[in-house]
């Protein structure tokens, strides 16, 4: 048992340095593809977007690799922790590895579908293969709708190319119109966006297991392995990035840069779970040294008080006078006597 504890813990020192080294250069990428794609025109119309699009390919391929490879890096730390948890803990699923593998995967051929389909859409949107579906009669319903419940002013603040801001808005909305038809002309959106779908789910699945367990096992703490499970959820209902600030935490776990350091479950090689709050106020409980033996306190005599003080003011030595035998000379339960007189 012994040996196979001293195994787990050369195996996992030996992937400290490589597994954190990958957290951060994975969160790096990821960052970095998000600032890379924040840079084509996004103001909120889609036509605008596939035009910026076409004229920086370059910049949406960039954007593509970036994210694909992030994801992929982001695999390691997500399975070494999966691993870390598994030869720690006997009802620990091993058969979920399978999603801990895939979801990276699934999240890097989605990135790769995404820059393609939008490379596609963008060239199909310039030259104009696509028509729009959108009438010039429903683009008017829909801008003289808009009109009326922003009021004019607020409306032609927005609409502010051109003289006419309503026939600006109805070229702007049969043109996003045409945009959308172009990306739905790609036969690979749908597979791009199953791809992304499954991913999100399987991450999100693959980190709320992993973190429940490990903390558990106690590799994580209680605050860090909460977050993770938290942040996994956000990865399917929000966007997969807030994840990263978890893989953030990992790396540094792994770096051994943590203020605390690693929890001892890292260098026992086994299960070393948190202490419950009532196991925590039993430790507070007990003595420091519980080796220590309880001695008990002799009694105190007779006529003296738990200072050690001899009796009351005025019954002691002090108190009586010189040579009147009051000093104490009797037994312990005997007072001080009391003088004759004599008798003339």
């Amino acid at each position: 048992m012994a040996t196979a504890r001293r195994q787990i813990v050369a195996w996992e020192s030996r992937w400290f340095v490589p597994v954190g080294v990958t957290a951060f250069v994975a969160t790096i990428l990821i960052v970095v593809s998000n600032i890379v794609v924040s840079g084509l025109n996004n103001s909120g119309h889609q036509s605008e977007f596939l035009i910026s699009a076409n004229e920086h390919g370059g910049k949406v391929a960039l954007y593509a690799g970036l994210q694909a490879l992030g994801f992929l890096l982001l695999g390691l730390p997500l399975y070494f922790l999966f691993r870390a948890t598994a030869v720690r803990s006997d009802r620990f699923r091993r058969q979920m590895v399978g999603v801990v593998i895939a979801a990276p995967i699934f999240f890097a051929i989605a990135a790769i579908i995404t820059g393609v389909v939008t490379s596609e859409a963008a060239t199909k949107f310039v030259n104009e293969e696509v028509p729009a579906k959108m009438t010039k009669q429903e683009a008017a319903k829909e801008c003289t709708k808009e009109r009326s419940e922003k009021g004019a002013k607020e409306f032609g603040e927005e609409w502010t190319k051109g003289s006419n801001p309503l026939a600006n808005c109805e070229e702007t909305e049969i043109a996003d119109d045409r945009a959308e038809q172009s990306l739905d002309q790609s036969g690979l959106q749908g597979l791009g966006f199953g791809f992304g779908l499954a991913a999100r789910l399987g991450f999100a699945v693959a980190l709320l297991y992993t973190c429940l367990y490990a903390m558990r096992v106690g590799l994580l703490t209680r605050f860090w392995g909460s977050l993770g499970m938290a942040l996994g959820v956000a990865s399917l209902i929000l966007a997969p990035e807030f994840s990263l600030i978890f893989f953030i935490y990992l790396g540094l776990l792994a770096l051994g840069r943590l203020p605390g350091g690693r929890p001892p479950a890292w260098a026992a090689g086994e299960a070393v779970p948190w202490p419950t709050p009532g196991e925590k106020a039993a430790q507070e409980l007990q003595p420091e040294d519980p080796s220590a033996e309880v001695v008990e306190a002799p009694e105190l005599p007779a006529g003296r008080d738990e200072g050690g003080d001899e009796g009351k003011a005025g019954d002691g030595p002090s108190g009586g006078e010189p040579g009147d035998g009051s000093g104490g000379s009797g037994g312990p339960g005997e007072g001080p006597r009391r003088k004759r007189k004599r008798r003339g």
